[in-house]
């Protein structure tokens, strides 16, 4: 998945590496998913591998390094996991919403409508 460009500083000058490393020496290219997604769509390791047709969609993978802890500086290697594109954006989904639902806060209250939505009574 793409480093967000107000993440990239989070993440450590050898992160290309760390993620080939695991990716494709650790994981030997194949997604390493235990359905930790929660997709519900594997038994066991997920049989994806880079660069060939996904199951049951037929696009094309793309394997990425994903952070267990959704913690760009703990790149430790338990914190890190090879997953298809697929997996690794379910396993992310409710970190996904939480950051936009903080994204959306940060707005209103730029917007000074913070009081209208978090006054008494108000909506």
């Amino acid at each position: 998945m793409p480093i967000r460009p107000e993440d990239r500083a989070r993440y450590p000058a050898n992160w290309p590496d760390i993620s080939r490393a695991i990716r494709f020496e650790r994981a030997g290219g194949r997604c390493e998913c235990l359905g930790e997604c929660g997709r519900g769509t594997h038994n066991g390791r997920c049989p994806n591998r880079h660069g060939a047709a996904a199951y049951g969609t037929g696009s094309t993978v793309v394997l990425t390094t994903a952070h267990l802890d959704h913690t760009p500086e703990n790149c430790a290697p338990e914190n890190l996991r090879a997953m298809c594109n697929g997996c690794h954006l379910a396993y992310d989904a409710d970190h996904h919403r939480q950051t936009a639902a903080a994204t959306r806060r940060a707005a209103i209250e730029a917007a000074g409508q913070l009081a209208l939505v978090d006054a008494p009574g108000g909506p």
